[in-house]
């Protein structure tokens, strides 16, 4: 079994709700155990600026699939709630995006995959939720938890339990 870090983001529909769903649904299809879920936050759009906030998350599974097979599932179930990357806007509005952020120490650079995940380090939305779940977690060299230390976490908050 692998480590897998997942990003989870939406600002369409009932986000949270839509992580209730996925959740279950990525660990059925990619032979995973969930193993964390951070706290839901609030955070500032990123990229385009003109749309609503979004709600990030992010989770840690042991899975049995291979990297790019978990991409494949990971796109998989962001179409099953309603995105269609062919028609959108890049950083647009979306009903669920998610990103593998690291496969245990695996350094990929193909067209369709780059683990880790490219701009893991410019962003607060995953870098915060991430730190909560593994901070001890080393990806290329840096601790998450000091990589978190090194973006801006202005407007990041964490939600009540949806519980």
């Amino acid at each position: 079994m692998a480590s897998a870090l997942i990003a989870l983001g939406g600002n369409v529909g009932d986000v949270r709700a839509t992580f209730r769903h996925a959740v279950p649904e990525i660990c059925r299809r990619a032979d995973a155990a969930l193993v964390a879920r951070s706290s839901d936050y609030i955070t500032p759009p990123w990229g385009e600026e003109q749309q609503p906030a979004f709600i990030n998350a992010c989770i840690a599974i042991e899975t049995a699939s291979a990297p790019q097979a978990l991409l494949a599932i990971l796109h998989d179930v962001e179409r099953m709630f309603g995105r269609n990357r062919a028609q959108e806007t890049r950083w647009g509005p979306r009903t669920l995006d998610l990103d593998l952020i690291a496969y245990d120490d695996v350094a990929i650079d193909s067209p369709d995959l780059t683990l880790p995940h490219p701009r893991l380090f410019e962003r607060g939305f995953v870098l915060v939720p991430l730190a909560e779940i593994a901070p001890d977690r080393v990806i290329a060299g840096y601790r998450v938890d000091d990589a978190v230390t090194r973006v801006s976490r202005e407007g990041i908050r964490p939600l009540p339990s949806a519980e």
